[in-house]
């Protein structure tokens, strides 16, 4: 085996997309020494590179207006103290950015801070990132994270990709920055997001919550991967017939969109979509018009088919639970940041949608930076100590390695996380089923994978998947309600006294325990295998 290429630092940053970024400038502006790694290179990786990401850009005299309509579509599960508070980060941070980023103007020559083209924003936060003396470690996939005897996480390990090569990096705090997870359901962007960040995370004893609220979908031309929420907003959707079906405008028409495609090919035209806005289009997102093009389509003349392409936990709300106002998780020295975490506190039970999460992802981002900084000026790097590897399953198999088969179990797994008729349309008995499914194909994998040189990556990957499947059946199974995101068929009613949230975690046995909100009422334990 190659010799280990190891490392000290304040803070290490495992995610470069733009919540990794903001949680470096934050580490790095409050003095701490601090690297980041990404699994691909940091200001391409990830969603928010591909597309156009609008930011929840409030001016504090309608904020309370704002919050007030956002908690209602929170369904009892946000909190307006969270979202004020990115509300006033993302608006004094985000212009920060400008220099080096060009923000485009208005007709009155205003700065338009509300949407950024992708590719030059995360180009412009790796320049920052890179300004504030951050070390950038490309291409550097983590696979597990260090922990000292008493609990507290103490660094990670992970390889190298161009020669895997071995490193571990030891820290006096962490930031879980790497993202949600799709299930490689081929989401523009998103094939880096397979739950890596979680998997690690629930390994030293971290919570999750919100996972019941994990199959949101966006709508793409047929075999594209360009899903663009907003365009969609000004769609006619049609059947084969050239009959106009009655789907209400979007973004939040999922259930209607996904019946009509269970029924057959759906069609779509573009054609309401204002014309100013047609020829800001190209500039907003620069990618949308390609798969038009590639095929000669005028989307705002012509029908095309479409599909709805899953997007999991990343659109979703679903992840690592944040247990303090530092966005630290339920594990000391371990904090998290953007669709890592849960997004509950500011989207409560429907999708914050791309301005939402922006939002979110830069100031949990700050937040978790500035927080491990602190952190490690408190507590130290402790380089001298004893560390243990944490991770298990795709690493240390507890019976005899055997050669799995990675694409076969994701197949598996992407029919109850992706497929409409189980993801949007739930009922109690086929959750109970897939979840019998999933915990077979996990124990599988927890005894008897490994993998060697790079194809560990895989073998880790596919393990995070799976894990990630099973908290999210877990927490459908138990929350026994519809409440936003999460409707089921078979109770399709949201309860009194369920405006709680779902605390979900394990590895080998899953399990699901009510959280209060602001005062919330809290109901039964469920505990599941």
């Amino acid at each position: 085996m190659s010799e280990t290429v190891q490392l000290q630092t304040d803070v290490l940053v495992i995610g470069g997309g733009m919540a990794g970024a903001w949680a470096a400038l934050g580490a790095a502006r409050a003095g701490a020494q601090v690297v980041l790694v990404d699994k691909g290179y940091c200001g391409t990786s990830g969603v928010t590179a591909t597309g156009g990401p609008g930011h929840w850009w409030v001016p504090p005299e309608q904020r309370d207006a704002a919050v007030s309509q956002r908690a209602q579509l929170g369904l009892g599960l946000a909190e307006p103290g969270w979202m004020h508070r990115i509300l006033d980060t993302t608006w004094r941070h985000l212009p920060t950015v400008g220099t080096h980023y060009r923000f485009g103007v208005d007709a009155q020559g205003r700065r338009i801070y509300r949407a950024l083209r992708g590719p030059e924003y995360m180009r412009a936060l790796r320049a920052l990132v890179e300004v504030a003396g951050v070390q950038l470690l490309d291409h550097h996939p983590a696979l597990e994270l260090l922990r000292h005897a008493d609990g507290a996480v103490a660094g990670a390990a992970g390889l190298r990709r161009p020669d895997g090569r071995p490193w571990t990096i030891r820290a006096g705090a962490v930031v879980l920055a790497t993202g949600g997870c799709a299930f490689l359901s081929k989401l523009l962007g998103a094939d880096n997001n397979t739950g890596d960040g979680l998997l690690m995370a629930a390994e030293v004893g971290a919570e999750l919550s919100g996972m019941e609220f994990s199959n949101a979908y966006t709508v793409a031309p047929i075999r594209s991967s360009m899903t663009r929420a907003m365009s969609y907003v000004f769609a006619r959707y049609f059947d084969q017939a050239g009959r106009e079906l009655d789907i209400p405008p979007g973004p939040n028409n999922t259930r209607e969109i996904a019946a009509a495609l269970l029924n057959g090919p759906v069609l779509c035209s573009l054609d309401r979509m204002p014309a100013d806005l047609r020829q800001l289009l190209s500039s907003i997102s620069p990618n949308v018009m390609l798969p038009f093009t590639r095929h000669g389509i005028d989307p705002f003349r012509d029908r095309f088919e479409i599909q709805l392409r899953g997007e999991g936990t990343v659109r979703g709300i679903g992840g690592l639970r944040v247990a303090n106002a530092d966005c630290e998780t339920t594990v000391r020295n371990l904090f998290v940041a953007g669709d890592t975490a849960s997004r509950e506190p500011v989207a409560g039970a429907l999708s914050g949608g791309g301005n939402v999460n922006s939002a979110w992802a830069l100031s949990s981002g700050l937040w978790a930076g500035e927080a491990a900084a602190r952190r490690s000026r408190q507590s130290g790097r402790r380089a001298r100590t004893a560390v243990e590897r944490a991770g298990q399953a795709g690493l240390r198999p507890r019976q005899q390695a055997l050669g799995l088969d990675s694409a076969a179990t994701v197949q598996r797994l992407q029919r109850p996380m992706l497929d409409l008729d189980l993801n949007v349309f739930r009922d109690g008995a086929a959750l109970q089923r897939s979840l019998v499914a999933l915990n077979d194909d996990w124990q599988n994998w927890r005894d008897h994978a490994r993998g060697e040189g790079i194809d560990v990556l895989r073998q880790r990957e596919t393990a995070a998947l799976l894990a990630t499947a099973r908290w999210c059946s877990t927490a459908a199974l138990a929350r026994d309600e519809s409440r936003g995101m999460h409707q089921r068929t078979d109770r399709p009613e949201m309860r009194a006294g369920a405006a709680h949230r779902l605390t979900v975690g394990g590895l080998d046995q899953t399990w699901t325990s009510p959280h209060p909100v602001a005062g919330n009422a809290v109901a039964t334990t469920a505990s599941l295998a």
